[in-house]
């Protein structure tokens, strides 16, 4: 009996990026204290009011199939935000709930490739982005960014790879380098979606987490309006995590067919996740800024250490959860330095490799620990660096 090749094509006969981390949750497991600066996990936990809003439904009754689609309710409220947030007029009927951002972004790329199709996304990348694109059957195309721009994609370089895709992937602010696209970034990207024909999934799970510039949704450029489909999340906004509550917006006509393909697949999300989503959202920004603002602050705080050592260099970055950091003067891979670190000093961070060649050689360090441990933490990955 065989399986799938879709399936056994997943990671390409390779590593799924994820090495590092298994082995720390195979070591805390086992008794062992480490410290995890690997996932994107906060330290503040979903607030109570949240808890209790999903508590209070579920208790009333809430726990039955919910609509395909997502409650409506939920689905106006997102409407509502994203449509303040692009000036573009936005319907229930252009929103479909799904299980985490993870499940959006399957189905987005469900709904816009065949098997075989070309699918862009940007290097460096969130270590599912080409598993995802593989387990729908389409041929994941990267496009390397540079650190020296900032890791802002260009036209040219978008343009050289897209003949004959199908769509391109993005994701703003970026998960792992930090980077903001600015308006320039966004408007060579509208150019090449228009000239090359694509559908473009945005990716804006990070859009709360942002220190320096704005954030900018493709989805405001008139002309690629109706070729763009948004990714948004709890996750991320309001330490929902383990809710697995995201979305899709997009037009009417393709957020329909997702429906079909949920009604396959997931059969929706629960009605009381989804009512404490509501709840959540319905508080307005001061969730959301109670739940970034540690990171700002712990991204300061970074500054000042990794600027005293002379092995690691910081890559400047504009938002998120995570640092970038630059572990190439210790002559030393991403994976090599990371797995050392995990050994000899019990912290686990992702090696650069995790997340593409062009962040070859770096670390992304989740700022997901209190202060005080983040603080000590990068202190020890300092003097580890200079002491190899």
């Amino acid at each position: 009996m065989s399986i799938s090749n879709r399936i056994k094509n997943i990671t390409a006969g390779g590593s799924d990026g994820w090495g590092v981390f298994n082995r720390a949750r195979k070591m805390i497991s086992n008794g062992e204290k480490v410290i995890e600066l690997s996932i994107g996990e906060h330290d503040i936990r979903t607030d109570s009011t949240i808890i209790e809003a999903m508590r209070k439904s579920a208790l009333n009754g809430n726990t039955g199939y919910a609509e395909m689609q997502g409650l409506i309710k939920l689905r106006n409220l997102i409407a509502k935000l994203n449509e303040e947030k692009t000036g573009v007029k936005t319907r229930p009927e252009n929103v479909i709930v799904t299980p985490g951002g993870q499940a959006g972004l399957f189905a987005t790329h469900m709904a816009v490739c065949n098997e075989g199709d070309r699918a862009l996304y940007l290097d460096p990348y969130y270590a599912t982005y080409p598993g995802t694109i593989r387990s729908i059957g389409a041929k994941d195309i990267p496009i390397k960014t540079e650190a020296k721009n900032n890791f802002q994609p260009t036209f040219e370089e978008i343009d050289k790879n897209a003949h004959g895709a199908k769509s391109l992937l993005i994701n703003t602010p970026n998960n792992p380098t930090g980077a903001v696209y600015t308006r320039g970034t966004i408007e060579g990207i509208s150019k090449a979606v228009i000239k090359h024909d694509l559908w473009l999934i945005s990716d804006e799970v990070y859009d709360c987490q942002i220190w320096n510039g704005k954030h900018i949704s493709p989805r405001s450029i008139k002309e690629i309006e109706e070729k763009t489909l948004v990714i948004g999340s709890m996750s991320k906004s309001h330490a929902m995590t383990g809710f697995r509550c995201g979305w899709v917006i997009g037009p009417e006509f393709i957020i329909e067919h997702m429906v079909n393909l949920a009604t396959s697949t997931t059969y929706g999300l629960p009605g009381f996740i989804q009512e404490a989503a509501y709840f959540a959202l319905s508080q307005g920004k001061e969730g959301m800024e109670k739940v970034s603002l540690p990171f700002k602050r712990r991204y300061e705080l970074a500054t000042k250490i990794l600027q005293k050592n002379n092995s690691i260099n910081l890559v400047p970055s504009d938002g998120t959860m995570y640092l970038m950091v630059d572990i190439r003067k210790t002559g030393l891979t991403g994976d090599e330095f990371a797995n050392l670190l995990l050994d000899k000093k019990k912290i686990a961070v992702m090696p650069g490799e995790s997340f593409g060649q062009a962040a070859a050689g770096h670390l992304r360090i989740a700022m997901t620990v209190s202060d005080k441990i983040f603080e000590q933490s990068l202190i020890d990955i300092c003097e580890f660096a200079e002491n190899i």
